[in-house]
């Protein structure tokens, strides 16, 4: 007998799983999308030499990633001190600090802050008020977005308190807020939303969208079917830094570290997907029709990032932050391949030469396209990835 599958939201339960509604059979195919390019919200490496912050390499990187984002039409907004930025080994201050450097740097650009819980080491249940310390920070800069990124006490939560969870901490957030999912993927603890939580989170007027960090279930394609299906006022952000092109052929933001190491293969291949007649394409074909060149692209970045966040012994991803810093030093943009000095997420001492070789994929097509990817190369002709 064939499954009736859940399509309207009121008849989801908090008990009701994903392979239980028709949201999780909607096929890519189904929901592609050649016409919006979405914002890409880059995680932004916080680099160290000789133990302190590298400030100038801080800033060189993402001035190297806003010049591929201004070159592709991408509208760019940089994610401060989440994992990429080392938030659970910063102290307050230094939190802060990184908030106001980069608002010093770039004084009208808008940027995601991460805050999670700080304190709950010794807590035996879930305290709202945990999130307060860098919500109060972050939210003293304007032009900003917060995502409560997921802490273990919030996630191990049953759906109706988790709901009921998230919306007291948005009691107090006063700039536009992103929710936080985790797969087990990452660490043990975590527990993705199931479509109840989803639809309920969507529902608050502070939430604008989520970030889904998946790697095993393809919970972003739940996401960004169940939120278009239902015309949500929410967005959905890929967190997924094995499956980049999704979100490009989704037309939805990505929200990742990838975006670090590989901002100009991802900004190139955003606009080549659009098609033609798409008013935010800013390199056309000629054709009428999109650039097929960007699965190539797709495939270039792909095989960059399944390296820089490969996989170690305990099945952890984590220690990407440093792959990621290997990447800009072998590129010439920060100093020091350095980590945070607490962080014990660390690559081996053969990694400075696991990354220059897999960077030959990116450069090669980013050179074979025109697309500048060296912060000191000569800047490509503005027609450069013109057909005919």
């Amino acid at each position: 007998m064939k499954k009736t599958l859940i399509s309207k939201p009121e008849n989801l339960t908090p008990q009701t799983k994903w392979l239980d509604t028709q949201w999780a059979w909607t096929a890519e195919e189904q929901i592609i999308d050649h016409t919006t390019k979405a914002r890409l919200c880059a995680a932004a490496l916080l680099p160290f030499r000789d133990q302190n912050p590298d400030w100038d390499g801080f800033t060189a990187s993402i001035r190297w990633m806003q010049a591929a984002a201004d070159r592709f039409g991408v509208e760019l907004v940089v994610v401060l001190n989440a994992d990429t930025g080392y938030i659970f080994d910063l102290d307050d201050a230094l939190y802060a600090e990184v908030l106001r450097r980069f608002r010093a740097d770039f004084p009208a650009a808008k940027f995601i802050a991460g805050v999670t819980a700080r304190g709950a080491q010794n807590d035996t249940s879930f305290l709202a008020e945990r999130y307060r310390p860098l919500l109060d920070l972050a939210q003293q800069h304007d032009n900003c977005e917060v995502m409560l990124m997921t802490s273990r006490w919030l996630s191990v939560l049953e759906p109706e308190p988790c709901r009921d969870a998230y919306y007291q901490i948005a009691e107090w957030l006063v700039r536009p807020g992103i929710v936080h999912a985790l797969e087990p993927a990452f660490v043990p603890w975590a527990k993705p939303f199931d479509p109840w939580l989803l639809w309920q989170l969507a529902q608050h007027p502070k939430f604008v969208g989520g970030k889904i960090s998946t790697l095993d279930e393809p919970h972003f394609l739940y996401w960004a079917a169940m939120c278009r299906d239902l015309r949500l006022d929410f967005a959905p952000h890929s967190g997924d830094d094995f499956g980049i092109a999704t979100a490009i052929k989704l037309g939805l933001p990505l929200l990742i570290g990838a975006a670090v190491s590989s901002a100009p293969l991802i900004c190139a291949a955003k606009d080549m997907w659009l098609m033609d007649d798409s008013p935010q394409k800013t390199f056309k074909t000629g054709t009428g029709r999109f650039d097929t060149r960007v699965y190539k692209v797709f495939e270039a970045f792909q095989s960059l990032e399944d390296q820089v966040f490969r996989l170690d012994a305990r099945m952890s991803a984590a220690a990407y932050k440093h792959s990621t810093a290997h990447v800009l030093h072998e590129l010439g943009i920060i100093a020091s391949p350095e980590a945070h000095p607490a962080c014990n997420d660390l690559r081996g001492t053969d990694e400075a030469a696991r990354m220059t070789e897999s960077l030959r994929r990116s450069r090669r097509m980013a050179e074979r396209l025109g697309i500048s990817y060296q912060p000191s190369s000569e800047r490509p002709k503005p027609d450069v990835l013109a057909i005919g």
